[in-house]
Parts: C-alpha cells; sequence; structure tokens
C-alpha cells in the first residue's frame, strides 16, 4: 500500500481510482464496512482504492481545544486500511486554509484535479467543505457536474453492551467507542471496533513506588498526545512491545494494567503502568501496545502496601484466567 501525506505525492501520471474519505480515527465496524464497500467497488472497476483522512483532527482546527481523544494513531489506521484492501493511504493536512474551502472547490481541485474520482464512497452522514455546508445530495451533484459517481453507506448498528451484556441497539461511531473507553468498558469498545482497543506509548521511567518493591515491576507508559485511555482501573490487556531497530513487534505477552494516580500512595499524577506476567526484562526506551480485554475493577485505596500486595496478587490470577480464554 502506498502512503501519501498532502496531496503534492501523488505521482505523475496517476490515473482513475475509487475514494473513499473520512477521519476514520479507530477504524470501528462502520468505518470497516464503508472502506470494504470502496474497496469492492475499486476491485471491480480494476481501479486502485484511495482512502483520504485528514490530520490533525477537523475538529481541532476549526475549534481549538476540542479535539477528541484518539482512538487511533495514523500508522495504526494505515495499517488497518491496508488489512482491508486499501491500495493508497492518503493524508491531507487539515489547516485553516483547508478547513475554508468550499465544498464544489474541495470536489473540484482534490476529488477531480488531483485524485481523478470516478467514484466517491461515504457515509450517509458524510459532510465535508467550509462549515460542513456539503452533504450527500451536494455532493450528487457536483459529481454529476465534474463526472464522478457518488455512492453512499448506511451507518452501522449493532446490540449495545454494557458490561457484556446486551442492552439495546447502537450505532457505531468513533464517539460511542470513545463513550465506552472513557467509561471504562473495553468489551464493549471491542465489540464496536471488531478487535480490542490498543492504547500505544513508550515506556519510560516510573516512580518505582508500585513496582519493584512491591514485587511487581511495571512498564510505564508514555502515551501521545489526545489518546483515548480507558477509565482509572485494572484491566487485563495484551502486551506487545517493539525492540529498538527492530522491524516486527514481540509476541503479545499477558500483562496486568493499572490506570490512575495510585491511591494507596497519594498520588497525584495519571499513570499508565503494565506488569507483564511472567517477563523479567526491561522494557525502558521500547515502543509498547497494550490491547485491552477486560476492566477488573476501579482503583482502591488500600489502608497498607501489604493489603495492595495481596490485592495485586488476587488480580493478576484473574488476569491470567481471562487471558487464557481470550487467547
Amino acid at each position: 500500500m502506498q502512503r501519501w501525506r498532502g496531496l503534492e505525492q501523488i505521482p505523475g501520471g496517476w490515473g482513475r481510482c475509487v475514494v473513499t474519505i473520512g477521519v476514520f480515527d479507530g477504524i470501528h465496524r462502520g468505518h470497516q464496512q464503508l472502506i470494504s464497500h470502496a474497496v469492492r467497488q475499486a476491485r471491480g472497476r480494476n481501479l486502485p482504492c484511495v482512502l483520504l483522512t485528514f490530520d490533525p483532527h477537523p475538529a481541532e482546527v476549526v475549534r481549538p481545544g476540542s479535539h477528541p481523544a484518539q482512538l487511533t494513531t495514523l500508522p495504526r489506521r494505515a495499517e488497518l486500511a491496508e488489512e482491508l484492501g486499501v491500495d493508497v493511504f492518503c493524508v491531507l493536512p487539515f489547516t485553516p486554509e483547508v478547513s475554508r474551502i468550499p465544498a464544489d472547490q474541495f470536489a473540484h481541485e482534490v476529488l477531480v484535479e488531483r485524485l481523478h474520482a470516478a467514484l466517491v464512497v461515504v457515509g450517509e452522514n458524510f459532510r465535508f467543505g467550509h462549515k460542513a455546508a456539503g452533504d450527500i445530495a451536494v455532493l450528487n451533484q457536483l459529481g454529476e457536474r465534474f463526472g464522478f459517481e457518488v455512492e453512499s453507506d448506511h451507518l452501522l448498528t449493532g446490540p449495545a453492551l454494557r458490561d457484556g451484556a446486551a442492552d439495546g441497539s447502537v450505532t457505531f461511531s468513533s464517539t460511542y467507542v470513545r463513550s465506552c473507553i472513557d467509561a471504562g468498558d473495553v468489551g464493549a469498545a471491542a465489540a464496536a471496533l471488531g478487535r480490542h482497543h490498543r492504547l500505544e506509548g513508550i515506556v519510560v521511567r516510573g516512580a518505582g513506588r508500585g513496582g519493584k518493591d512491591l514485587g511487581f515491576p511495571t512498564a510505564n507508559l508514555s502515551t501521545p498526545a489526545f489518546a483515548a485511555i480507558p477509565a482509572d482501573g485494572i484491566y487485563a490487556a495484551w502486551f506487545t512491545h517493539r525492540r529498538r531497530g527492530a522491524t516486527e513487534p514481540g509476541p503479545a505477552l499477558p500483562a496486568a494494567v493499572s490506570i490512575g494516580s495510585n491511591p494507596t500512595f497519594s498520588g497525584t499524577e495519571r499513570t499508565v503502568e503494565a506488569f507483564v506476567l511472567d517477563v523479567d526484562a526491561d522494557f525502558y526506551g521500547e515502543h509498547v501496545e497494550l490491547d485491552f480485554v477486560r476492566r477488573l475493577r476501579g482503583q482502591v485505596r488500600f489502608d497498607s502496601a501489604d493489603d495492595l500486595i495481596e490485592q495485586m496478587n488476587r488480580d493478576v490470577a484473574q488476569v491470567r484466567e481471562i487471558l487464557r480464554a481470550d487467547g
């Protein structure tokens, strides 16, 4: 799969293609349906499929300070798009100037003159152009005017889960997934994503208070800005790390993950700490991925370190059972 940043990277002689457009944060099941639709149409026409996305999130440019929690990094989004069969992952830097482009100008300059779109595939709630003035009806009109077809896909719905049990239905969206993660319900998030929610980061030195001194050395993660971090609590997760210089990640390892401010020791800074089971290694400086499987409990303040250690042993035993079933 080709990866472009900016329309300037479109190669000379680029022909027609099928384009799907969106932020696609999370590439959840609704996104997967839409992208797969575009890929099928591209294959049927013997054309490449281009996924056009934006960075940073348009909300942050239009309303500074409103950047939503990020479900996936751009590299991860590209990996997931490639798995779905996308041929080109094109990132359009979203600037104040881009935000002011009218819908008709965006269609002509980006979709027609630069990408040479034969077909544009979008979700039924798609909006574009200055002040989001363009919708599906406008896009269809512009397609007739400029010579490209338009297909819209309905939004995907499914059962809403709460603590593993069905609780009505919901439209799968990035907003819904963020709400699940914010509540600590990583199981419901996984049902909407079609996979476990992943949090990435670099292992840094921590306070060490809850680590080696207690018999549970942890890898402390420094996460990207705006990362969607689950609610405070203890989680069962798969821990994957990539050695510096390595091209492939290592195996997925079982881990007990603590998110919070360490109330037993009067902590104030919110941290993400992973205790990797049955592994004695220093992961300092390595890139780490945590795939969250289930939340065990919330953060609790214990009266003593001994009480905390006793609970941590119970947590580790529960993590083993959960990940044994998940694996």
